[in-house]
C-alpha cells in the first residue's frame, strides 16, 4: 500500500529518466517490503526558479528531493532505518547528495484511507 509522492528540484538542464518513477517505486518497495504491485510512485519535476530557502539558502547549488510516503500502518521501531534506507536509495536513484533527500511520513493510511471506495481497515 505504500504511496510514495517524489518531487525533485532539477538541475539547470536536467531531463528526468523515462523509467525513474519505476525505479523509484522498485527500490522503494525493497525497503518497505511491499508486495508486487504494493508501491506505487507518484514523480513530479520541480524548476529550481520554484523553489527557495529563507535568508538566501537554496540557490544553485541545493537541488533537494522531497518524498512523502503514506503507509497504512506506521512500525515506530523501523521508522529511522526506513528513512535511512530510502535517503539512501533515493539519493542513488536521483544523483543527489543523502543529505539533500528528504522524508515526510504521512499519518497512518487505515481508517481514513480508500482504494476504489474500500476503507483501510484500523
Amino acid at each position: 500500500m505504500p504511496i510514495l509522492e517524489i518531487e525533485i528540484v532539477l538541475q539547470p538542464g536536467e531531463i528526468l529518466m523515462s523509467d525513474l518513477a519505476a525505479r523509484l517505486a522498485d527500490a522503494a518497495a525493497e525497503i518497505l517490503k511491499s508486495e508486487p504491485r504494493g508501491t506505487w510512485v507518484r514523480l513530479r519535476a520541480l524548476d529550481a526558479a520554484q523553489y527557495a530557502e529563507n535568508a538566501g539558502g537554496g540557490g544553485l547549488d541545493v537541488f533537494p528531493v522531497f518524498v512523502s510516503v503514506l503507509k497504512a500502518r506506521l512500525e515506530a521501531d523501523i521508522l529511522e532505518t526506513e528513512a535511512d534506507q530510502l535517503a539512501k536509495s533515493m539519493a542513488y536513484i536521483c544523483n543527489r547528495p543523502k543529505e539533500n533527500v528528504h522524508i515526510f511520513y504521512q499519518p497512518e493510511g487505515r481508517g481514513r484511507v480508500a482504494f476504489g471506495g474500500k476503507l483501510l481497515k484500523p
